[in-house]
């Protein structure tokens, strides 16, 4: 058979028939594997020119199942794994059958896995969309699709804890109510259960065990793609833009005990990164994929291009990435993969959010990210926390967070959007838990409450309510990119899980019924006074200076008395408060926002300029805002 060209990789439904095409350095062959009311037809693929196997096959229409196997040598010093009886799902594929279920014979050498693993679907090419035009994120909400809409009362049954929930006139309400511009979905490709869950009869709620990167997980959207597509349409349509979480560091096929998925059983030394013949392991996961290779960035730019060109997504968020950027010398913010985004036509023109850090050698990579990526602040995170725990010395670090984190961004000249800010986040002890539990209680999980961080900033607060809200004033009066985590909003509780990726219950089901809704509305006053006052959050660092052309600073910091404060006000190890005055380089008027672990009544402002006065915007316990206005 003479091949005029080189197919495109995955399944591609063609007149008459489809093509099909997987890359493998390492094969000795490739079966297409094909089914039909449940019986299997292997048809050997045909080896091309870049490690490339491919054919057409003529009269297969929408719908049809199929699979691969790969025969090779088994070599595990050189991690060559090649295990024909291991049926794989296709790294391209658009749709597959069913979740990815964990059974013991799935590890198993020479079982043969069809009867357990889900197929590839042959489907249909969307036509490609037209991006929306790139756009800073403002207020980021972290949603859980199925957690998100399983116990809404006002979403249909039928369609609860499904993507098409989303699109629901009652989450469009709510996203609309607390002000957020982009919902940030966590991970929709399909993933697999990790092994010992089965065993304990749980399952991974979160989602950050991948099987496939271009297929959506089943249980999650029925629909396929069309399901996302509408529904990226819909909150379009109502301002708002959609962001996934992306899993792109590791794959559900675990270590060496673990199974044959997809990338593992196609040419596992040319996909994964490998110590003689044992998979690196910088993600705690078991596994790491080799994305300064070819093939690796092959895949994950046609991943991001699928998601972005089928699908409508705006940006990602990319779990563990500095994966994304290891080399054999360490981390490198120039390397292959981010170099490949930034050139791409498409992929340059939408949002990157890093999670810097993973658990290899130099792992912690905050700050390090290229330009114009943003990254999540666990910095933010822990040094707010700590103030509001009150500790010792904490009110220089909330400061310097509250004024764009600038030791951190500003030393590559990067601004302060590029901090993606946050209290709490989908990983760790809820909003409402931290101020409640001083020790995670992770036992529901299985594993002797050793799971999850156990350095975790929480404390067991006085008036856990009234702190709740001052933490959440300290993020939305920060410079920088605001990020909640859906239900936070409301005071949802894990019961002081802090590591519930296992739990898809009740225990991440947010809980509608129980909403606290004066909590939800001092969100959404906060949302609206961030907005109503941008002027005073500029994507700027705050340093004190005079504004050009004015004598009006952009910042002065005051204590309990009003006073400006000096250096050695500074080093005041048990400063309960902090009080900022904010200036507009267009405006006369200041903003004054006091944080204090007392009571805002026992706080004196600075004095007001001339003939103003002190007008109170926002208040709380622990907080309030207050402009100035003409006598």
């Amino acid at each position: 058979m003479t091949l005029k060209a080189q197919f495109p990789l995955g399944a591609t439904l063609v007149k008459g028939g489809a093509q099909f095409a997987v890359r493998s350095l390492n094969a000795t062959g490739v079966d297409l594997c094909l089914f039909d009311n449940g019986v299997e037809k292997r048809i050997a693929l045909t080896k091309t020119g870049s490690n490339q196997f491919q054919i057409f096959v003529p009269g297969l229409k929408l719908g049809q199942q199929y699979g691969f196997r790969a025969d090779g040598p088994w070599n595990e010093q050189a991690g060559h794994r090649f295990d024909v009886s291991k049926l794989l799902l296709d790294p391209f594929a658009h749709k597959i059958s069913a979740h990815v279920s964990w059974h013991d014979d799935m590890a198993k050498r020479g079982f043969d896995t069809s009867v357990l693993m889900p197929k590839s679907i042959l489907c249909e090419a969307l036509p490609p969309l037209t991006p929306l035009p790139l756009k800073n994120a403002e207020f980021i909400y972290e949603v859980p699709v199925k957690a998100f809409t399983k116990l809404n009362l006002e979403i249909p049954e039928s369609i609860r804890g499904n993507m098409a929930a989303l699109a629901h006139p009652a989450a469009i309400a709510h996203f609309k109510r607390i002000g957020c511009d982009v919902v940030e979905l966590m991970p929709v490709t399909a993933w697999s259960d990790e092994r010992h869950l089965a065993k304990l009869g749980l399952h991974n709620a979160w989602g950050y065990n991948p099987a496939v990167f271009m297929a959506l997980e089943p249980e999650l959207a029925p629909g396929g793609l069309i399901e996302l597509r509408d529904t990226v349409r819909v909150l379009h349509e109502n301002g708002l833009r959609v962001f996934i979480d992306v899993v792109f560091n590791h794959t559900g096929e675990s270590d060496l005990d673990g199974s044959s998925l997809s990338l593992r059983g196609l040419d596992n030394a040319t996909y994964f990164r490998m110590i003689n013949g044992v998979p690196e392991n910088d993600t705690g996961c078991g596994n790491t994929l080799a994305l300064e290779r070819p093939a690796g960035i092959e895949l994950v730019i046609a991943a991001l291009r699928h998601w972005v060109l089928r699908c409508g997504i705006d940006g990602f968020r990319y779990d563990l990435a500095p994966v994304m950027g290891r080399e054999a010398t360490g981390f490198n913010p120039h390397a292959p993969l981010f170099e490949a985004i930034y050139k791409d036509d498409v992929l340059s023109q939408v949002v990157h959010i890093a999670e810097p850090w993973d658990v290899g050698l130099g792992g912690y990579q905050l700050g390090n990210f290229p330009d114009g990526w943003l990254e999540w602040n666990d910095r933010f995170r822990d040094d707010v926390r700590r103030f509001w725990r009150g500790d010792k010395g904490a009110r220089r670090s909330l400061a310097t967070r509250l004024a764009g984190s600038s030791d951190i961004f500003d030393v590559r000249e990067r601004k302060p959007s590029a901090s993606v800010n946050f209290i709490a986040a989908h990983d760790g002890f809820t909003l409402a838990d931290l101020v409640r539990f001083s020790k995670k209680q992770n036992l529901a999980n299985g594993e002797n409450n050793r799971d999850g961080s156990d350095g975790e900033v929480c404390w067991v607060d006085d008036n856990p309510l009234e702190t709740a809200k001052a933490l959440l004033a300290s993020l939305f009066c920060a410079r920088g990119t605001v990020m909640l985590t859906a239900g936070d909003e409301f005071s949802r509780s894990q019961g002081g899980n802090n590591n519930a990726y296992a739990q898809d219950n009740e225990t991440t089901w947010r809980d509608w019924k129980n909403a606290d809704q004066v909590l939800i509305e001092f969100v959404a006053g906060l949302a609206k006074f961030r907005l109503l006052h941008k002027d005073y959050f500029a994507d700027a660092f705050l340093a004190g200076k005079e504004f050009r052309g004015t004598t009006r600073r952009d910042v002065l910091w005051f204590g309990a008395d009003g006073a400006e404060l000096s250096g050695q006000d500074w080093q005041a190890e048990d400063a309960a408060v902090l009080g900022v005055t904010l200036g507009s380089p267009t405006k006369d008027q200041r903003l004054a926002i006091v944080f204090t672990r007392g009571n805002v009544k026992d706080v004196r402002l600075p004095n007001p300029q001339k003939n103003m006065t002190w007008v109170v915007q926002l208040q709380s316990e622990k907080f309030a805002a207050f402009l100035e206005a003409n006598t």
